[in-house]
């Protein structure tokens, strides 16, 4: 009896051996009552990103940084990658402190940390070195904000732009000036151009003046006032402007000049028709309407915006509020973006060779996304063809955070009415 229990135990360890191979052993081990030996997890996707976390531009890098990690974020606890076995995105962060060597330099360390795709950097100036880097290292860059053309007229082969370009942007400012004028029987008759002094805001407001002048709108550029990104003090230039005597103002600023600017033309008396913004971040933040008030009533920006009735921007808005207690504002919507077209072309690559990922990313069909556009498409440049521009105006709303509203194009519009000309800061 005890010879034959001895035999079995022997016969059901060479079948058990024989049937279930190295293959098998993991069903074979649970009939046996061992634990399952589970498959490695799959390594993770380092995708890097570099914002300007501090220094000037502070206050967009972190939301740019909050809308990437959101994504990921997303990404993950809907399965990872699933192509790649579930594959998780990890994010590692670079900040540029808005200077293009910094920038550089952050992008090559986390390449060389493991990034495998980059994004970011919001500005041009840093889009342009991390781009000549990255076509040398060989890794794909996704950029969620950058509009200078420069950065795409020379076909690299691993760049691609979520973005808008300036000149996308500067069409949109013409033709909702002229909605603008036209609709509201207002003509200004002299303007002052602004702008930071940095590479986005020269060629942006420089090729402004150029389309404007092609346009054939009556308006004259009596002036243009550049300064260095990151001043302090814009007393002397608001008394040029003044001198200028302008109808409208038509600055390209940041949040920290935009609020300076603002408030000394509020000081100084400055009489306007109205801001108009061709396309700039300075006056939509969040914490620059908070500190303005009243005095950033009735501002309009041409700009990339968020779309309010896409089910994505619903629900990421709803948990960027929850997280951040601030809404997902046009930049940091686009840093979502750029991680979700990253995540898309990650899907479809089935692997991290670089190669494979720009294959994918020129095939690239996206409309899942949060912001005003069609789905994201990239020509033979890396541009996005779907981009477009909102035209959106700063309007009194007991909540701060619905006082931004998209007037133009009506399939988005938030309101009906567009005030123009404007009351004078002082009298509101």
């Amino acid at each position: 009896m005890g010879k034959k229990k001895i035999k079995d135990k022997r016969l059901d360890r060479r079948t058990f051996l024989k049937v279930t191979g190295a293959a098998g052993v993991g069903v074979a081990a649970s009939t046996f009552g061992v634990p399952l030996l589970l498959r490695a997890a799959p390594e993770p996707i380092r995708i890097g990103s570099v914002q300007p976390a501090t220094g000037p531009l502070a206050v967009i890098g972190v939301g740019q940084r909050r809308g990437n990690q959101l994504a990921v974020d997303y990404i993950n606890a809907n399965g990872g990658i699933k192509s790649m076995g579930g594959a998780k995105l990890e994010l590692l962060l670079g900040d540029s402190e808005s200077k293009p060597e910094v920038g550089r330099s952050e992008a090559d360390r986390l390449i060389r940390e493991g990034a495998v795709v980059m994004t970011g950097p919001f500005q041009s100036g840093v889009a342009l070195a991390i781009s000549t880097l990255c076509e040398q290292r060989q890794v794909p860059f996704v950029m969620d904000v950058a509009a200078l053309d420069k950065i795409t007229a020379k076909g690299h082969k691993y760049t691609f732009r979520v973005f808008i370009t300036v000149t996308g942007l500067l069409n949109g400012a013409v033709k909702y000036l002229k909605m603008v004028t036209e609709t509201k029987k207002a003509m200004p008759k002299r303007a002052v151009v602004t702008n930071t002094a940095d590479a986005f805001g020269k060629g942006m407001s420089g090729g402004f003046i150029k389309f404007l002048k092609k346009s054939g709108l009556p308006i004259e550029i009596v002036d243009r006032v550049q300064y260095p990104l990151g001043i302090h003090d814009l007393s002397a230039e608001v008394s040029r402007i003044k001198a200028a005597k302008p109808d409208i103002l038509f600055p390209v600023s940041r949040p920290g000049d935009g609020i300076i600017l603002t408030r000394e033309l509020y000081k100084q008396r400055v009489e306007l028709m109205g801001i108009y913004g061709p396309g700039s971040p300075g006056w939509y933040e969040p914490d620059v309407i908070k500190d303005l008030g009243k005095l950033i009533y009735y501002v309009m920006i041409n700009v990339p915006w968020i779309n309010p009735n896409s089910k994505v921007y619903q629900q990421a808005n709803a948990a960027f509020l929850k997280a951040y207690k601030k809404y997902l504002d046009t930049n940091s919507a686009y840093a979502y973006t750029g991680v979700l077209v990253i995540a898309d072309a990650l899907e479809r690559a089935g692997s991290t060779d670089p190669d494979k990922i720009v294959a994918a990313l020129k095939k690239t069909h996206f409309a899942n996304h949060p912001v005003v556009g069609g789905p994201v498409v990239f020509d033979e440049k890396g541009d996005n063809t779907g981009a477009l521009t909102a035209l959106i105006q700063v309007q009194p709303d007991p909540d701060l955070l619905k006082r931004v509203k998209i007037v133009a194009p009506k399939q988005f519009a938030q309101s009906d009415e567009i005030v123009f000309p404007a009351p004078q800061l002082w009298k509101r």
